[in-house]
C-alpha cells in the first residue's frame, strides 16, 4: 500500500456542519478529486450525507475513498457529554458504512484555554479529577470506537483545548491502553504548541497510526501568540500556511514515516477561513504537488 495523501473538508473551511458559510459538500468532493487525492475524510458529521448510498455513489463517481473521521467536540466540558457521545456514534457509524479506519478524537476548543493557545507556561490545566474524567470520557469513546466498530482511533493534540501540548499529550499515553488509543499526530498543531514532530515521532512511532500535514507560518504564529489571537482568527490570518512554506520538515518526517515501514493514509489539513481570501482549490494543488516533489505519492 505504502504511503497514501488524503484531504479533509477542513482544507475548505469546513469546521462545522452548521456554518452558513461553507462551501457545499459535492464542491468540495468535486475540488479534492480535481486536486488529484484519492481520499477525503468525513468532516464534522452532518456536513456529509449520513446516507451511506448517498454518499458512496458520490465518493465512487469521484474515485474518492473516505478515510477517516474526527469527532471535534468539548471532551473537557461535562455538561456536552450527550453531545460529544452523539457525535462520536454517529461518526462511527458513517466510518463503518464506508469501510473507513481511522477515528480521531480532538478536544474542542475552551474558552479557559483560548488565550493561551501556543503559549504552555500560561495555559491553565486540570485539577487531577477534572483530568481522571477527562480521560475517561476520551476512553470511552476509544473503547467505542475499537470493539464496537473496529475502527483505529487516534488521539490528536489541537491548539486551545485541553490536549494541546506536549506534556499533556504524554502524559495521556502514558495513563492509556495503547491498544485502545494511538496517535493522530498533526505536525502543524504540534508545532503551534512549541514541540518539534518529528522528535516526538522518534519517542512515539510504534503509536503514531495516522498522520495530518499541516505547516505553519513562523511569522504568523509569533504575532498571534504575542498578541493573544484567538485560533479561528489566527486560521484566517494563515498560520497554517501552505505545505513547505513554513516551519515543519516534511522530508525529516518523510524518512521517519518510511524507516518505520509505515502504511496508509496521511490527510493534509489546511484549516482556513471558509470565506478567506485563499483559494482552497489551488491549495490543495501545492499542497498534493509540494508533498510529490519531496517524495510522497
Amino acid at each position: 500500500m505504502g504511503i497514501r495523501i488524503g484531504n479533509a473538508p477542513c482544507s475548505w473551511g469546513v469546521e462545522f456542519a452548521d456554518d452558513a458559510r461553507n462551501p457545499s459538500w459535492e464542491n468540495v468532493l468535486d475540488q479534492c478529486a480535481a486536486a488529484g487525492y484519492k481520499g477525503i475524510e468525513l468532516g464534522p458529521i452532518g456536513y456529509m450525507p449520513e446516507d451511506p448510498a448517498v454518499l458512496k455513489d458520490a465518493l465512487v463517481k469521484r474515485d474518492l475513498e473516505l478515510v477517516g473521521g474526527v469527532v471535534f467536540r468539548p471532551f473537557h466540558d461535562p455538561k456536552a457529554w450527550e453531545d460529544v457521545w452523539d457525535g462520536a456514534k454517529r461518526t462511527c457509524e458513517a466510518l463503518k458504512a464506508h469501510g473507513a479506519e481511522h477515528l480521531v478524537l480532538i478536544d474542542s476548543i475552551s474558552p479557559r484555554r483560548a488565550p493561551t493557545a501556543g503559549r504552555a507556561s500560561e495555559a491553565e490545566q486540570m485539577d487531577l479529577q477534572e483530568w481522571t474524567a477527562f480521560k475517561e470520557r476520551i476512553m470511552t469513546v476509544a473503547r467505542m470506537g475499537a470493539e464496537e466498530y473496529g475502527l483505529t482511533v487516534g488521539i490528536h493534540a489541537h491548539a486551545a483545548g485541553f490536549m494541546d501540548f506536549e506534556s499533556e499529550l504524554e502524559r495521556l499515553l502514558a495513563e492509556t491502553d495503547p491498544e485502545l488509543l494511538k496517535i493522530c499526530l498533526d505536525t502543524g498543531h504540534s508545532t503551534y504548541a512549541g514541540f518539534d514532530p518529528v522528535a516526538f515521532m522518534d519517542r512515539h512511532m510504534d503509536r503514531i497510526s495516522y498522520m495530518h500535514f499541516k505547516d505553519t507560518s513562523a511569522s504568523v504564529k509569533a504575532e498571534v501568540i504575542t498578541n493573544r489571537i484567538g485560533f479561528y482568527d489566527a486560521c484566517a490570518q494563515g498560520i497554517f500556511c501552505n505545505l513547505g512554506e513554513g516551519e515543519v520538515n516534511f522530508p525529516a518526517v518523510l524518512e521517519k514515516l518510511r524507516q518505520a515501514g509505515f502504511e496508509g493514509w496521511c490527510t493534509v489539513e489546511q484549516d482556513c477561513d471558509p470565506q478567506g481570501d485563499t483559494s482552497p482549490i489551488d491549495d490543495a494543488k501545492h499542497n498534493r504537488n509540494y508533498l510529490e516533489s519531496i517524495g510522497f505519492h
